[in-house]
């Protein structure tokens, strides 16, 4: 085939795609009508009901949107007739398109690229959904919906926000001219009820003996550190470190969003404050470890260290704030001193590397590392025990690792859970407080 003769074939397979597309759009501009008119007639409709509930609000929707559509929707299909009334459900009671991915227990992220590209994460695969929103409006609308409630606001002087929903999903909004597809939003799903150590166990993310050690050091209070890459499951790792605190101790949780959900009864839990539009009156997770120090905690909890607070939190460990539990964002063990290194840098003094590597062996005692696998999978594929300053050197020791064999027939990874074979260092601690490590735990192969 000639160069002419293949353009001109590209350009009417273009042309029958760009007609297949308006037609499309002309025959849904008379939906599109209608559900704005029924969007404007219920919330009027809405503002009438008092002290009502959720229930009652769906119920009163369904019964005047099947009266209104009855009276105006004469040109609409059965199957259009139903969807007009979901959709406007969704958009007065839910978060617009998005609310059957949110509602779905499966799903543990969505992902709304602009208006026309909609994401979200299945048992570790990122799957594109055919649900779209209207227009950058209508996105803009659901964001808006979303960190309204709790105080945070995004706009072009402030197009960035990371808010949360009632449930403690995790929200992060960046709008134009900072993105340039139009209103993106990300959303990182929790469950209902926080996972418990069984959850993990039977998720194949750590095992039997290895959650019993990560319990006994967490109530003997040990100094932990989870660290991992994105979306590896940190926080819900350190939800579940956190259940193993005694209920009669006082903890402080310091995060961005708060996402932490603890079921003991004495807990503050603190949450950062961006800079007002004047650029005013920001609360850094730094400013909030400070003040945690004064408050009598017996644990500190901090969702995420990733700046300067490493140095606060660091001197807490090491002066009297035994079994603080935090995060950070690291791809190994070594890797996780290495980034608090350069963390406790960023707090603006000028101190001998030698000084700051004492401060966090001093201070850290375990630090578990959570992996992403290949097949979506999370993996604690090391529990690491900081021993001492060696010369210059921090010196690491595994006690539990993953190790990988390869790939099942159904594209799983395959691999099994072992002890290094060498008892940890802490184990005396652990004795102390009247733990008892079973020798059969540290049979392992080196």
């Amino acid at each position: 085939m000639s160069l002419f003769k293949q353009i001109d074939k590209e350009k009417v397979v273009k042309n029958h795609l760009t007609e297949k597309k308006a037609i499309k759009v002309i025959k849904s501009v008379d939906y599109r009508e209608l559900e704005m008119k029924l969007h404007t007639h219920l919330v009027e409709e809405l503002k009438k009901l008092l002290n009502s509930n959720v229930e009652e609000e769906k119920r009163k929707i369904k019964d005047l949107g099947e009266a209104f559509i009855s009276q105006e929707g004469g040109r609409l299909t059965f199957e259009e007739k139903k969807q007009l009334i979901e959709d406007v459900q969704h958009d007065l009671l839910g978060y617009g398109p998005i609310t059957p991915l949110l509602e779905d227990p499966t799903i543990s992220e969505v992902m709304v690229n602009g208006p026309l590209d909609v994401y979200y994460e299945q048992n570790g695969k990122l799957i594109k959904s055919n649900l779209l929103f209207r227009d950058d409006e209508h996105v803009s609308r659901i964001i808006e919906k979303i960190v309204s409630p709790i105080g945070r606001r995004v706009d072009e002087s402030s197009p960035m926000v990371d808010a949360r929903l009632p449930d403690g999903s995790r929200v992060n909004a960046i709008i134009p001219p900072l993105s340039l597809k139009g209103p993106s939003l990300t959303i990182r799903k929790f469950s209902d009820t926080p996972f418990t150590i069984h959850d993990l166990v039977q998720f194949g993310t750590l095992s039997e003996e290895m959650g019993k050690f990560i319990e006994m050091s967490v109530k003997a209070r040990l100094n932990i550190f989870i660290s991992g890459g994105t979306g590896s499951g940190k926080t819900s790792s350190l939800n579940v470190l956190s259940s193993f605190i005694p209920s009669d101790e006082r903890i402080v949780t310091i995060e961005d969003a708060a996402e932490l959900r603890l079921t003991q009864e004495h807990i503050v839990s603190l949450e950062s404050r961006p800079p007002n539009i004047e650029g005013k009156g920001e609360i850094s997770i730094r400013d909030l470890v400070r003040n945690a120090l004064r408050m009598r905690p017996d644990r500190i909890v901090v969702g995420e260290v990733r700046g300067a607070e490493a140095l606060d939190m660091l001197q807490a460990m090491n002066t009297g704030h035994d079994g603080s539990l935090s995060t950070g964002h690291a791809n190994s063990p070594r890797d996780m001193i290495a980034r608090l290194e350069t963390m406790v840098l960023m707090a603006g003094f000028d101190l001998p590397v030698r000084a700051i590597r004492e401060q966090i062996a001093n201070a850290i005692d375990l630090i578990v590392q959570q992996v992403r696998m290949k097949d979506g999978s999370r993996k604690i594929t090391h529990i690491t025990e900081v021993l001492g300053m060696e010369g210059e050197t921090i010196v690491l020791q595994d006690i539990f690792i993953y190790k990988e064999k390869g790939f099942s027939l159904e594209g799983k990874i395959e691999g099994k859970f072992m002890s290094t074979g060498i008892r940890p260092k802490v184990s005396d601690q652990l004795e102390v407080n009247g733990f008892i490590l079973p020798s059969s735990w540290f049979n392992g192969e080196w």
